[in-house]
């Protein structure tokens, strides 16, 4: 694979003459005189539409945050410039096409691993930082961005250990693994599988769908012949037709869920004659375990249902203003060497844009800490912590269980 390089800024004359040509053609560098502007590429339509919502207010309220504060390097920051990723490839691209020829200082999204894998070319090779709260493919640590792409949410090499654990921990010891046939689904399951192997639990089945398949029956064939404790269903919204027909084949086993099924409508939609039948039903989503940014959340948008990646999403939006006040520069091929530097554990602890800016301005290295944890940037532009909810479908319906940590570092 190829090695994620992060860039460096000693360059020669001819090189620095060279990298100013190619700024100029990539719509960077033109906002260097002008109000730093986000560009939003996330899912208006499509299977994860869903999670557009939490994701555009994340923005939103974290670009007010900024605004009260001052501002990026004193200028009032407008509104994101929305692109709709769809859940398709060409369509993401073309949306990613129009955020690089708006000129924006910065890219949050895509949402889905499958649409940063088909846009980042597009995006980072403009020399634009992009950064998402939502991205989870392990994948993504090794694609060759030149050093543009960062993410906040964590990869599922984290993921996948905590859900195999919860598993083991609710006393299960025969697990089926069923995962959509992408980046998303064969990295997560992976993930879940040598980690449950590690703990002495028999993988019964291991097999990926074509999440544009009509039909599963091979798939719940498998799993009902298997008779496995528990199934792990590693999908986005068409892991619901998958659940409702396995509930229909009278499985006995446990359900435990990724954060592509993390919807507290659930119930409804597998088995809304028969809501009772997800009653027991355990998920491990990327999270955050702080009232006060809900709380914040809430009052900026009280029409706001869902949480899941808001977060991720605001650190992402906070942590580029950081390295832009740092780097003194809107320009994406300045202010990129900056965005490790302001996670890093050497600085003074902050939380907030307000608090993290007053003490660069005092000449501080800071450690930012996020609405979603520490989130400390590896040469990869990856977190190497997390936070993570386990979420439940109970007696009285979905409900959060608690949060557990979980580091690479461990």
């Amino acid at each position: 694979m190829t090695t994620n390089t992060r860039p460096t800024l000693a360059l020669t004359a001819t090189a620095l003459a060279a990298v100013l040509t190619l700024s100029a053609c990539s719509g960077a560098s033109e906002a260097e005189d002008s109000a730093f502007t986000y560009g939003l590429l996330y899912p208006q339509t499509g299977s994860l539409a869903f999670l557009g919502p939490p994701q555009l207010s994340a923005v939103e309220y974290a670009i007010s945050q900024i605004n009260d504060a001052g501002g990026i390097l004193g200028e009032q920051v407008p509104p994101p410039v929305q692109a709709d990723e769809a859940g398709d490839n060409a369509q993401a691209n073309e949306a990613a096409n129009s955020l690089v020829n708006s000129n924006v200082n910065a890219v949050i999204g895509a949402a889905a691993s499958a649409m940063t894998q088909a846009t980042y070319d597009t995006i980072t090779s403009s020399r634009i930082v992009q950064c998402s709260g939502s991205n989870t493919a392990p994948e993504l640590s090794d694609i060759n961005d030149g050093g543009y792409f960062f993410r906040t949410a964590p990869s599922d090499l984290m993921a996948g250990p905590v859900l195999a654990q919860q598993i083991v921990e609710d006393g299960h010891t025969s697990v089926a693994l069923v995962a959509r046939a992408d980046d998303y689904g064969t990295g997560y399951l992976s993930a879940v599988e040598n980690e449950l192997h590690s703990l002495g639990v028999d993988v019964l089945v291991s097999e990926t769908y074509d999440p544009d398949s009509t039909n599963f029956g091979a798939v719940i064939d498998g799993v009902f012949r298997a008779d496995a404790d528990a199934i792990a269903l590693i999908s986005f919204e068409e892991g619901t037709q998958l659940m409702a027909a396995l509930i229909e084949s009278e499985v006995r086993s446990t359900f435990y869920l990724t954060d592509g099924l993390n919807d507290p409508g659930l119930a409804e939609t597998v088995a809304d004659d028969r809501p009772e039948t997800v009653v027991g039903t355990t998920g491990v989503a990327p999270s955050a375990d702080n009232p006060d940014f809900n709380e914040g959340l809430r009052e900026f948008d009280p029409e706001l249902e869902a949480f899941q990646f808001a977060p991720q999403i605001f650190d992402c939006v906070t942590a580029i203003a950081l390295a832009a006040e740092s780097a003194e520069s809107p320009d994406p091929t300045v202010y990129v060497e900056h965005l490790p530097e302001i996670s890093r554990p050497e600085g003074t602890e902050c939380t907030s844009f307000e608090e993290c800016r007053d003490l660069l301005h005092q000449g501080e290295s800071i450690d930012y800490q996020g609405s979603s944890g520490d989130i400390d940037f590896d040469d990869n532009g990856d977190p190497t912590s997390a936070t993570f909810e386990l979420f439940h479908f109970g007696d009285d319906g979905y409900e959060i269980l608690g949060y557990t940590d979980y580091s690479l570092q461990d």
